[in-house]
């Protein structure tokens, strides 16, 4: 997939996710296989664009290209004025919200709000793409609820007005996250369009990807979600995408060496304090992966391994503990203890 003089290859993006795709999350995530990652959020408002959670996610310094920036408002001028700060801050691709179902964020009619105003739609796409000379992507979703799906309207919007590719997540507002999302709007959308258009939505294997891929020729995949806790997947669908062959999991040893690593960036890019409380989350989410289909579990359906470590209640009780502490030197030694311990145990029920 490319767009404007950047080859997105491998065609596997990790989605824009809020308080998720910081600095930190986006260079792990493509050093492990994604194509492309789009930045968090970035407020329009630019009496916001001092503060220090922004000043934090217009920092790009050092990140491989291209740089996708993501921007969210309601007014055409404001995004536009938006879109050129970024760029003169590193971006070299400028992503539209159009997707975002928070309340907070569709109450001042940003993000998928805006999908009910299609005439607001063209005016501000055409705004972005006017002010700037780098790319302008926009993320959708099908429609406002099931009752007024009109990706296919926004698509065309979209194309006229100069937009370089769209991202469509199979679900509508009202969906939220939940149920399953559908793929036959995304379908439909690439038939209608020639722009690239990236497919969106429950997509957690590379098997799935694939299926994604076959059942709605979009030019990639985006990922949100299932990178949570697992950004080696963007590895395992490039591969599985070039070669038809699953990847073997990670074992305890690797998946401790990428977490400790990416704890190591979250304090050093927001400081100490912020950076162990923030890496809470992410603790949580390999630990979930780890439990559910990982070596933990692999580990615990073991033979005669009842005194090696971890079944469940010791993750759960490593999770209470480092929960609580607030030294990275701490949060650090737990969790190199505790992968420790899972590669030890693994290699004991060999």
């Amino acid at each position: 997939m490319r767009l404007g003089p950047y080859l997105i290859d491998p065609p596997v993006v990790l989605a824009p996710m809020a308080g998720v795709t910081d600095k930190p999350f986006r260079l792990l995530c493509k050093r492990l296989g994604a194509g492309l990652a789009v930045s968090e959020m970035t407020s329009a408002d630019p009496r916001l664009w001092q503060t220090r959670k922004s000043l934090h996610r217009m920092d790009h310094a050092g990140e491989p290209e291209p740089v996708s920036v993501q921007i969210a408002g309601y007014d055409p001028a404001m995004l536009a004025e938006a879109a050129r700060f970024n760029v003169a801050n590193g971006a070299q691709i400028i992503d539209i919200n159009m997707g975002c179902p928070a309340k907070k964020v569709c109450n001042v009619w940003s993000g998928s709000a805006l999908l009910q105003d299609e005439p607001l739609v063209a005016r501000i796409v055409r705004a972005v793409v006017a002010a700037v000379e780098v790319p302008v992507t926009l993320k959708i979703r099908t429609g406002w609820d099931r009752e007024h799906k009109n990706a296919l309207n926004i698509a065309r919007i979209a194309e006229d007005s100069g937009i370089a590719a769209l991202a469509v997540h199979g679900r509508t507002r009202a969906d939220k996250y939940e149920g399953e999302a559908e793929y036959d709007t995304i379908a439909a959308v690439k038939s209608a369009v020639r722009i690239p258009v990236l497919a969106n939505g429950d997509i957690v294997t590379p098997q799935q990807a694939r299926q994604v891929l076959e059942r709605t020729g979009a030019d990639a995949v985006m990922v949100g979600r299932g990178a949570q806790g697992r950004p080696w997947i963007f590895r395992e669908i490039a591969h599985y995408l070039a070669t038809g062959e699953l990847l073997p999991e990670p074992g305890p040893a690797e998946i401790g060496h990428i977490l400790l690593g990416h704890l190591e960036q979250l304090y050093a890019f927001y400081g100490e304090l912020p950076g162990v409380r923030i890496a809470r989350k992410h603790l949580g989410w390999y630990l979930k992966s780890v439990e559910a289909s990982g070596p933990g579990e692999r580990l615990s359906a073991a033979p005669g391994n009842a005194s090696n470590l971890p079944h469940r209640p010791e993750h759960a009780a490593f999770r209470q503990v480092v929960n609580r502490i607030e030294s990275a030197t701490e949060q650090l030694r737990l969790t190199r203890d505790y992968f420790d311990a899972l590669a030890d145990g693994l290699r004991a029920a060999a």
